[in-house]
C-alpha cells in the first residue's frame, strides 16, 4: 500500500503527548518525517500537569518505531525566536517542509483560577499567538519549495460555539483564542491558495487526552454549573479519541484533500448540532 505522505516532512507542535503525539505518529505512519516541538514545562496559570521531557521522548520513540526520522526540541510556541530556530534546525536536518500542524494548546479551565487576567493572556499566547509563530516559522520554506503544501490548525468546537461561557479568564481566553485560530485559517487560506498551499482547521469536541482527562478539569466539570455544556455531544459518547482527530489531520495533509482549503472541519460527535 502506498504511503500518502512519503517523502514529506511535517512539523507538529504540542507533540509530546495527547493529540500532538497522535498526529505525529499518524503522519509518520503515512510516510512523513517529523519535526516535533513541545514546551515540556509548566505554566503557572495551568493547574493540571503539562507534558514532560519524558513524554516527548516517548513520542520520539513512537515515531522512530514507524521507521521515520524525527527532529525534536523543547520549544515554547509563545517565543517566536525559539520557534524559528527549532524549525530551521529541523528543516536543516530533514531537508524540506511540507505540512505544518499547529496543535500546541492549553485549556486552563479550573475552579482554582486565581488570576483571571494572566490566565486569559497565557491562554491566548499559547493557543493563538503560538499558532501564528508556528506557521510563520515554516511557511516560507513551503513557499520557496514551490510544490504546495498543507497547513492544519487546531481549533475546537469552542471556536465555533460559545457554549459553556462563564466569564472566567480561562474560558474567555480559550473560546476567544480558538475563534481567532479560525480567523487565521481564513486569512491564510486566501493568501496561500495561489501558491497551492492549503490551510484548514480541525475543530474537535472534548478529546480523551491529559488536557481533558485530569483531576483539575474533572473538578471544574463537576463544580461549575456552566461547564457541562463544553462536553455535551449529540452522539452518545462523552469524549472522542486523539486518533479520531488524527484521521482528519492525515486526510487534510494528504492529496486526498488537495482542493480542500479554508475549511473548519468539526470532529465533534454532533456537538455543534445539539
Amino acid at each position: 500500500m502506498s504511503l500518502k505522505l512519503a517523502g514529506k516532512v511535517a512539523l507538529v507542535t504540542g507533540a509530546a503527548r495527547g493529540q500532538g503525539r497522535s498526529h505525529a505518529v499518524r503522519l509518520a505512519e503515512e510516510g512523513a518525517d517529523i519535526i516535533a516541538l513541545d514546551l515540556c514545562d509548566q505554566i503557572d496559570t495551568v493547574h493540571y500537569p503539562l507534558a514532560t521531557p519524558e513524554d516527548l521522548r516517548e513520542t520520539v520513540a513512537a515515531v522512530e518505531a514507524t521507521g521515520r526520522k524525527i527532529v525534536y526540541s523543547q520549544t515554547d510556541v509563545r517565543d517566536a525566536d525559539a520557534v524559528n530556530r527549532a524549525v530551521a534546525e529541523g528543516i536543516s536536518q530533514l531537508g524540506r517542509l511540507d505540512v505544518i500542524v499547529a496543535n500546541a494548546g492549553i485549556a486552563p479551565q479550573s475552579v482554582r483560577e486565581s488570576d483571571q487576567y494572566q490566565t486569559f493572556l497565557d491562554t491566548v499566547a499559547v493557543n493563538l499567538t503560538g499558532v501564528y509563530n508556528t506557521v510563520h516559522a515554516g511557511v516560507d520554506q513551503i513557499i520557496e519549495q514551490g510544490e504546495g503544501g498543507s497547513i492544519i490548525l487546531t481549533s475546537s468546537t469552542q471556536g465555533l460555539s460559545g457554549r459553556g461561557g462563564n466569564g472566567s479568564g480561562a474560558q474567555d481566553g480559550y473560546t476567544a483564542s480558538k475563534h481567532g485560530v479560525l480567523g487565521l485559517m481564513k486569512t491564510w487560506s486566501f493568501w496561500l491558495a495561489p501558491k497551492n498551499i492549503r490551510v484548514n482547521a480541525v475543530a474537535p469536541t472534548g478529546v480523551n487526552t491529559p488536557m481533558v482527562n485530569n483531576d483539575v478539569v474533572q473538578e471544574w466539570l463537576a463544580k461549575d454549573p456552566d461547564a457541562a455544556g463544553v462536553l455535551a455531544n449529540q452522539m452518545p459518547i462523552p469524549v472522542i479519541e486523539a486518533s479520531d482527530v488524527s484521521s482528519a489531520v492525515a486526510w487534510l495533509a494528504s492529496d486526498d484533500a488537495r482542493y480542500v482549503t479554508g475549511v473548519a472541519l468539526p470532529v465533534d460527535a454532533g456537538f455543534l448540532i445539539k
